[in-house]
């Protein structure tokens, strides 16, 4: 039994459209799952989100693993509680944010500096899926290696062995119960790559498959080449994600490539960040801005779960 179950609904040629049940409820795809970056998704708050018909919220491990910390997240309720959001999650791994820092890899995982204080940071399959276990997300991500295009063959080559490797680590390390699972398909360009890459996430077996390693550095028309080549083989029994939509333009014109992913196209590069800014928004509401603050900026071990102040009637507390 998966975490998670796909009915479709109805098709039209390779695109398809259905509902997503999971242990929280249930979602129609194709859908568009707005980026929540450090939990919030920038200037939105979650009911303005809920009532845009939003069902799907990315969440990244990479900065809320960092700042305030995965453990401090989890205190809170998870995402859902850290950012009052009723709906589903999903987190990426952090991996593709660890590879753009130019991150030192290696078989077993990756060392990276800290965006934030520059310390010296690991981050393994393991670590991966611990952190978005601690985040509470419907669906995790399997951490993957994501080569910049154009790469040298040998190094497409290793991402591919490494990517299956972390991923069928990944799933021995997942443990809870009613979160969903995603592998993510590497290749680069390189159709018969793809098509490997997403045969040997299939013998591991996921819940759901992500199309990654595109919008790196390749055109438009090399990364819709490398779409379909993936697409082909994955599964209509499950559903699939791609990280390659950076524009309205790139999701409206190729919807056939949408709606055959399924949860498609989440998520494009827009918006780029959800950064929550709690002070920015106390200033305008009833709370002082210093109560908003000192709660933020709290150290982890004594962040409060009660709200900034006595008896708050406002949405921003």
């Amino acid at each position: 039994m998966t975490a998670l179950q796909i009915i479709i609904e109805a098709t039209d040629g390779d695109a398809r459209a259905g509902v997503v049940s999971t242990a929280r409820g249930s979602f129609a795809t194709p859908c568009f799952m707005p980026v929540g970056t450090r939990g919030a998704v920038r200037a939105v708050s979650t009911a303005d989100l809920e009532d845009l018909g939003a069902d799907v919220m990315l969440a990244n491990t990479y900065h809320l693993m960092l700042r305030p910390g995965a453990d401090v997240v989890a205190e809170l309720g998870g995402v859902h509680g850290f950012a009052s959001w009723d709906n589903h999650v999903l987190t990426d791994s952090g991996g593709f944010q660890v590879f753009s820092l130019g991150a030192d890899v290696d078989d077993d995982g990756v060392t990276f500096r800290s965006t934030y204080d520059g310390s010296s940071q690991r981050l393994t399959p393991e670590r991966a899926v611990a952190a978005q276990e601690l985040l509470g997300a419907d669906i995790q991500v399997a951490l993957d290696v994501c080569p910049p295009l154009p790469s040298p063959p040998e190094v497409v080559r290793l991402a591919v062995e490494r990517t299956a490797a972390w991923a069928r680590r990944a799933k021995d390390a997942h443990r809870r119960p009613g979160q969903a699972l995603f592998c993510v398909v590497q290749g680069g360009l390189d159709a018969k790559l793809r098509a490997q890459s997403a045969r040997r996430s299939l013998e591991v077996g996921f819940d759901g498959y992500a199309v990654g390693g595109l919008s790196v550095g390749e055109s438009r028309a090399e990364m819709l080449d490398a779409l379909a080549a993936t697409v082909a083989e994955l599964p209509p029994t499950n559903p699939a994600t791609s990280w390659a939509w950076a524009t309205p333009w790139a999701w409206w014109s190729r919807w056939r490539w949408a709606s055959t992913c399924s949860t498609a196209c989440g998520p494009p590069a827009w918006p780029a960040t959800g950064r929550c800014s709690p002070p920015r928004a106390a200033s305008t509401c009833a709370t002082p801005p210093t109560l908003a603050i000192q709660a933020l900026w709290t150290p982890p071990a004594r962040v409060p779960s009660a709200p900034a102040g006595p008896a708050p009637t406002c949405a921003t507390c």
